[in-house]
């Protein structure tokens, strides 16, 4: 029997047991750096199968070793998330959240419950491959500074040392037993922006006595437009967006300031800083010429996130010949943000998509969304795939 076949197998008979795991999460999901209830349930699940494990680690995060023939040889990191995001789930199914304004809306649940089932299948067949698997389940993914900088931090590629790591992602635009992928750069950087704009105050029916800082922050907003335009006509792809801006003020009151938040996202760390000078420049410069003050903050966000070219062909290569050639697709990329881009930046690696949607088109809610879910039969996939691949770089 082939070393595919087996995990096929393995896959296909952990498959309602992960789908449990899954609900199970779903329905208790936890926010960024609060997951302690969903770490110690995924702990109880690893020590069933007595995979060696360490918990608490930046408070919620576990790190699982499970050590094949020649331990030290070579150590592959496969990575799961934990967070869920501020949302009311509107989905009417028995594993609805049961926590308000709580949802596992980026697949955190499913992400965990994959690299779970990884975990048992390679642990099955520790025999099989020579190195050592490195299991993370990492807090606060969805939050500033990211849970993968702090897992980092705390050592997590270290002792033993890691030479590859693998994650994967949910993808309504693909269906379950599909998968995408994209080598070299493919998701972006991203910062935070914050503006503050502040003029004078006063009676709407005074112009003569106020300077208005809403139409100062419009021609703010405008300039920024000019300078950087939509990514389509410039050659680093470049996303600047404000989603926010406030003025406390009525019909008949101009507010003393305004407020503005956006993000800041591109693919080149040279242009990245360039790009803040020149944010910074503009919005001081237009608020001097109408005779107003501006500050701004720029919240240094995850960096941008490059699949590692042979790593990736290799990776591809194990899910065509997992899943079949017609089942696996090239992605275009993406100016999303993701912190696993911080292992990306340390050692080579894979982040690919799983596809989580069926062909009557049911789960093809986007992610981040209220709707968001699942076909699970996208989870033996995606268990069964990360195994496979972890077994194919262990045994090069």
């Amino acid at each position: 029997m082939s070393l595919h076949t087996s995990i096929k197998q393995k896959a296909k008979t952990y498959s309602p047991y992960l789908i449990q795991v899954r609900r199970h999460l779903h329905a208790h999901p936890e926010l960024s750096f609060q997951e302690i209830k969903t770490a110690a349930y995924l702990s109880e699940q690893l020590k069933k199968k007595n995979i060696e494990h360490q918990t608490g680690i930046v408070n919620t995060g576990i790190i699982a070793l499970i050590k094949g023939k020649n331990p030290d040889k070579k150590c592959i990191l496969i990575r799961g998330d934990l967070d869920a995001l501020p949302i009311d789930e509107k989905n009417k199914v028995p594993y609805q959240s049961t926590q308000a304004h709580v949802m596992h809306a980026c697949g955190h649940d499913v992400h965990s419950t994959c690299v779970l089932g990884a975990a048992f299948i390679l642990n099955e067949l520790k025999d099989h491959f020579e190195g050592t698997v490195k299991i993370m389940f990492q807090p606060g993914e969805e939050v500033l500074p990211g849970g993968a900088s702090l897992m980092i931090e705390a050592g997590v590629l270290e002792n033993p040392k890691v030479h590859a790591a693998l994650a994967l992602h949910v993808f309504p635009n693909l269906q379950a037993g599909e998968v995408g992928f994209k080598s070299g750069m493919y998701m972006a950087s991203t910062d935070e922006i914050y503006l503050n704009i502040i003029g004078t105050g006063g009676h709407a029916a005074m112009p003569q006595e106020y300077n208005n800082p809403l139409l100062i922050a419009s021609e703010i907003l405008l300039a920024l437009n000019k300078e950087f335009p939509n990514q389509a006509t410039q050659k680093i792809p470049t996303v600047l967006a404000f989603g926010k801006i406030t003025g406390n003020g009525a019909t008949n009151v101009i507010p003393e300031q305004v407020n503005i938040e956006g993000t800041f996202r591109t693919m080149d760390e040279n242009w990245r800083q360039q790009a803040h000078h020149k944010i910074k420049t503009i919005v001081h410069q237009v608020a001097q010429e109408k005779k107003a003050t501006a500050h701004v903050e720029i919240k240094r966000g995850y960096p941008f996130l490059i699949n590692n070219e042979a790593l990736t062909l290799q990776t591809k290569k194990t899910a065509q010949d997992y899943l079949g050639k017609k089942q696996v697709f090239d992605l275009p990329l993406r100016m999303t943000a993701e912190d696993f881009a911080y292992i990306t930046q340390q050692v080579p690696s894979c982040f690919f998509r799983l596809g989580t949607n069926n062909a009557a088109n049911e789960f093809a809610s986007g992610v981040h969304t209220p709707t968001f879910d699942i076909d699970e039969r996208a989870i033996e996939t995606g268990a069964g795939l990360l195994a496979a691949m972890a077994l194919t770089i262990l045994n090069e």
